[in-house]
């Protein structure tokens, strides 16, 4: 049989106590140091970031916006009287001149109007010419009479002058002498009469020319009016160019005023493109800009700034100058960017994803070892497109990350491998 040893036994609990106190003691040193650890800096690829060098010098500032070539002149061909589409002449894309028909309409009442105001303006015409003629006739009896006056006058002078040498040799009584110069003083009465009335015709003569000649002119426009109405209907563009657009079909009725087509002139087009309104208050009329077609690029200026804003935007208008890119034509998309200022000597860095102008932020800083960035804050200043200026917080020659980094920001330092 097993006999029992008081000494094995004890040495077992012994030996177990001591390891249960050294795991004790074990565990709570770990537990201690661990939580004395700072946690672990986040990891990212390297070719996941986009890294950027602060420089100093001069910075360009500039502003973009997208938007499209549109042609410097369009026109708009309304309607000019009521009428109906009979034929459609040229398709749009047609290169026109200034006289091409492009719509034909027909409306009988425009033509009668048109033969009625022709026929009454020849009447009147006709009306102001018998006028003339007949106060011209008028006019030449009262110079006649006028003249058969004066003759009678010279005719009574030469007797009264010769009854007076009569008198004085006894030959005519006193008498006769009398009546004679009565009869001439008489006649020249008569003549003085006869010219105020000659006169008075003249004047009666050009009154009534002119009102005849004023009914004339009222029925000449009337005529002209029905004329261009009848006119009106072979739609003419006026602009030579390229028909853009036929907002008609045969058939349609149309009435005065209605938009027929439109015609422009693609070889001289203009770029209109949309700034955002926080970065529009810097534009100023004459600015410099490029515009990217996408085939190449042209330059120009600003020739107009939209004084409101819609839907965030400012619509500015390029002027552009030189040759236009092969393709360039309306409607084409295509990015402006323009020039609003050069400042001569800055820091300054691309622009981060979460850097605002005139703001503080906080930007990932590379350290020496260049395999970690530590978050410091950085005090930002004016912006361009792509560059911003920096005023306190970085120096030239510091390693910044431009990505967005949202994704860490409770770290405030991570590891680039």
């Amino acid at each position: 049989m097993d006999i029992p040893r008081p000494d094995a036994a004890r040495r077992r609990r012994t030996r177990r106590i001591v390891i249960g106190g050294a795991a004790t003691l074990f565990i709570a040193a770990t537990t201690m140091g661990v939580s004395r650890l700072k946690p672990a800096a986040p990891t990212v690829a390297r070719a996941a970031v986009v890294l950027d060098t602060v420089k100093r010098g001069p910075m360009v500032r500039q502003v973009r916006g997208l938007g499209t070539l549109v042609p410097v002149e369009i026109r708009w061909i309304p309607a000019a009287t009521d009428g109906r589409v009979e034929r459609i002449v040229v398709q749009p894309g047609t290169r026109v001149e200034v006289d091409t028909v492009l719509i034909e309409l027909s409306n009988p009442e425009v033509e009668l109007r048109a033969m009625e105001a022709e026929s009454q303006m020849r009447a009147a015409q006709a009306a102001y010419n018998e006028l003339r003629v007949r106060l011209e006739s008028q006019r030449l009896d009262q110079q006649a009479a006028a003249a058969r006056v004066q003759s009678e006058l010279q005719q009574a002078r030469l007797r009264a002058d010769a009854d007076d040498e009569l008198a004085r040799s006894g030959l005519v009584a006193d008498l006769t002498r009398k009546i004679s110069r009565s009869t001439a003083d008489e006649l020249a009465n008569r003549v003085g009469l006869e010219h105020q009335r000659l006169a008075i015709a003249r004047e009666a003569v050009s009154a009534q020319l002119l009102v005849q000649a004023a009914e004339v002119e009222q029925r000449r426009a009337l005529a002209t009016v029905r004329r261009g109405q009848l006119l009106g209907l072979k739609v003419r563009p006026g602009l030579a160019g390229v028909l853009q657009q036929i907002s008609v079909e045969v058939g349609q009725q149309v009435t005065p005023g209605t938009n027929l087509a439109r015609v422009a002139q693609p070889e001289r087009l203009k770029a209109v493109i949309r700034v955002p309104e926080t970065q529009a208050r810097d534009l100023q009329l004459g600015q410099p800009a490029t515009i990217d077609t996408r085939n190449g690029v042209a330059t120009g200026r600003v020739s107009r700034v939209d004084p409101g804003a819609q839907n965030g935007t400012v619509t500015v208008d390029i002027a552009l100058s030189g040759e236009l890119p092969r393709g360039a034509r309306p409607d084409l998309t295509v990015d402006g960017t323009i020039d609003i200022d050069r400042l001569a000597d800055v820091v300054f860095v691309g622009r981060p994803a979460q850097g605002q102008p005139e703001s503080a932020t906080t930007i990932f800083r590379l350290e020496a070892d260049g395999a970690h960035a530590a978050r410091v804050p950085v005090k930002l200043g004016r912006a361009s497109v792509t560059a911003i200026e920096v005023l306190d917080g970085l120096a030239p020659g510091d390693q910044v990350i431009l990505s967005d980094t949202s994704a860490w920001e409770k770290a405030n330092r991570i590891r680039i491998d």
